[in-house]
């Protein structure tokens, strides 16, 4: 065991047969050096560059239907040196990964960059060799109109994560400025602390209401279709794994998802399938189907006891919380209930 958690990750993905797309992240840049993530949670530069070359040797398969590709991901620029986002970006290149980080998700991050470098986000990941085909970044909120002309001429990917967009307030992805300036654009959860749910269908009606919402502040909004493609097709496209995965034609691999529209909640709306999933809201898929092989039926994970995992989960969980009601003085059943 190397300690690190993306190896059981790995393993976890392999026993449930998911393709799966980890990233490798990383955080030097703590509290007590002006960053943002507490010091015990960072971890040396030489640390996290060994273990991410560790992690690519090991796991990455950069075949056209593999099912697991590893990429380099230093978290933010609060939370990573400039040295260690130069580093990554060298590795990763010539081990021939791509590149992921979070930009442009709030204002105090866009201060802290014009702040701390001199240069607003875009400009520090240009100085820091972290543009181009390769990159994709989360969020992308604050990105400007110059910006956005910018990362659709470089081929940087964009994903969108509305759930935790709204969740933390950080604002509204410029969506349609990315797609009319040809910006690579796929859908994302961000993570469970701002997420929760982590629900990628869920995601798509967040994704398609949330600026249907915008319109009132003359924002275009998004089709249906539109924002079923950035679930899809876009996101493959971000990934670079377009020529095999995120739609359904010939000569591609067999990853599909189904949903039972008999259900109650479905009735009286099924006038377009391709409309279903953000207009009326499929809370989970019935079948997924990964390269051929069923891995969810009748809405359950096979091969495993859900029930089992989920209550482990939880008691880690719970585990955690409690650790922290101790650090903080306050109890933890107090603070969940009041």
């Amino acid at each position: 065991m190397s300690g690190e958690l993306i190896d059981e990750e790995i393993r976890a993905a392999r026993e449930l047969g998911i393709r799966f797309y980890p990233t490798r992240g990383s955080m030097s840049l703590g509290r007590s050096k002006g960053g943002l993530p507490p010091d015990e949670v960072c971890q040396t530069e030489d640390q996290i560059l060994k273990d991410t070359q560790r992690v690519i040797e090991t796991y990455h398969d950069s075949a056209r239907f593999s099912m697991l590709r590893v990429g380099v991901a230093p978290c933010s620029p609060f939370s990573v040196t400039t040295g260690l986002l130069k580093e990554s970006a060298a590795l990763a290149r010539s081990y021939g990964v791509r590149m992921h980080t979070h930009l442009a998700e709030t204002l105090d991050e866009e201060s802290f960059c014009i702040e701390r470098f001199g240069m607003r986000p875009l400009d520090y990941m240009e100085s820091a060799d972290w543009v181009g085909t390769d990159v994709w970044y989360a969020h992308g909120i604050w990105f400007n109109e110059r910006e956005i002309h910018r990362l659709g001429a470089c081929g940087c990917g964009v994903a969108h994560c509305p759930t935790s967009n709204m969740k933390l307030s950080s604002g509204a992805l410029p969506i349609r400025g990315l797609l009319d300036a040809g910006v690579k654009v796929g859908l994302g959860v961000d993570g469970s602390a701002s997420n929760d749910a982590s629900n990628m269908l869920w995601e798509l009606r967040m994704a398609y209401l949330l600026h249907k919402h915008q319109v009132h502040l003359g924002a275009p909004s998004l089709t249906a279709a539109e924002t079923l493609y950035i679930g899809t097709m876009g996101s493959a496209k971000v990934l670079g794994w377009d020529d095999a995965i995120g739609s359904l034609e010939a000569g591609k691999a067999a990853d599909l998802f189904m949903v039972d529209t008999r259900k109650l909640g479905f009735a009286g709306g099924l006038f377009d399938d391709q409309a279903l999933p953000m207009t009326i809201g499929a809370v989970q898929a019935d079948i997924t189907v990964v390269g051929g092989r069923i891995v969810v039926q009748d809405g359950r994970l096979c091969g495993i006891e859900e029930e089992s995992v989920a209550e482990a989960a939880q008691k880690a969980a719970e585990r955690l919380m409690n650790e922290a009601a101790l650090r903080t003085g306050l109890s933890y059943r107090t603070s969940r209930h009041g």
